[in-house]
């Protein structure tokens, strides 16, 4: 039986993950700082690791006999935009000293192929309608937060330790991610759990704030979509950064549009000052369809699938208060 390493497995996209390696035949191991929130872990060993720190690395990828065929490095310090623009210093130290601890021990240690997550945030800001964008052309880089630097950085310096070493890499860089069973408040949540929450949250025909104009474009990945893409990725030929993404693209207002169609709603938007990051990213997807991944879910169908476990969330907090 192979044996995989799932670092981040109390996030959302991560204990998707291991769902996924378990039903591929893995024994999977999965580390946090803390257990996930909205479910019990499905891998068979979880262990509660600040991976910050270097000993907390080696600790996680110790095994009594052997290494790990697999390692997957989805841990971060991150959010949705308003996190992102708020806690700088977090993302940037935080997630840097996840990065080096655990691809330096992972080399050392002998892991023979090795994921790290990265995003679409290493791209600049663009216009909708802009050419879509290679992986290549990322560089010379211009991300207009910190969160993709710091990406940016972990990606070189992986891609570093994979020629000194003989260890597979690969590198994803995510689109904007959404799903069930993922953070929906507090302040970390993406845009789509967010808008999820607060139609929830109103009556038919009330109104909701929203940051920005409406105008923005992005593309949301539905998270069995994302997980799929990490797992032909780790398993193909391909080096260097790859771009998974959902290539249909909507605006803030239409993706509004579409949580309260499956809401049943009607629903008035207050247009409020708030930081809505880039106005469009459009980056090409040809590179990880070689593998033959394609986005199966629609954002209206990944809407269908995540709007109703929101609302469960937000009715059991009001029946708690």
């Amino acid at each position: 039986m192979k044996r995989a390493l799932v670092c981040g497995a109390g996030g959302f996209i991560a204990g998707h993950l291991v769902e996924r390696l378990r039903h591929e035949g893995f024994w999977v191991r999965g580390v946090d700082i803390k257990t996930h929130e909205y479910r019990e872990t499905a891998a068979d060993e979880f262990l509660l690791l600040d991976l910050r720190e270097p000993e907390a690395c080696r600790q996680a990828l110790t095994l009594d006999d052997g290494t790990f065929d697999e390692v997957y490095q989805l841990a971060s310090d991150m959010g949705g935009m308003g996190f992102i623009h708020s806690a700088e210093c977090e993302i940037m130290h935080n997630s840097i000293l996840i990065n080096v601890h655990m691809t330096h021990n992972a080399a050392e240690m002998g892991v023979p192929r090795y994921f790290f997550s990265s995003s679409a945030c290493v791209y600049p800001d663009m216009k909708p309608g802009d050419p879509e964008m290679t992986e290549a052309e990322a560089l010379p880089a211009r991300p207009d937060n910190e969160y993709g630097w710091e990406k940016l950085y972990s990606e070189r310096m992986l891609q570093a330790y994979g020629r000194r070493y003989p260890m597979i890499v690969r590198i994803a860089r995510f689109q904007n991610c959404f799903g069930p069973l993922g953070t929906w408040t507090g302040g970390r949540e993406k845009a789509p759990a967010a808008i999820c929450r607060k139609v929830a949250e109103v009556e038919d025909g009330g109104t909701i704030p929203v940051w920005g104009d409406g105008t923005a474009v992005r593309s949301y990945t539905y998270v069995t979509d994302m997980v799929d893409g990490i797992y032909r990725l780790m398993h193909s030929d391909m080096e260097g950064a790859v771009n998974i993404g959902n290539p249909e693209y909507v605006t803030v207002k239409e993706l509004v549009d579409l949580v309260a169609e499956v809401a049943g709603k009607r629903m008035h938007i207050d247009w409020v000052k708030g930081p809505v990051g880039v106005q469009s990213r459009n980056f090409s997807n040809a590179r990880i369809y070689t593998t033959g991944w394609r986005a199966r879910f629609s954002i209206l169908e990944g809407i269908r699938r995540t709007y109703p476990w929101i609302e469960q969330q937000v009715l059991a907090a009001r029946a708690k208060s």
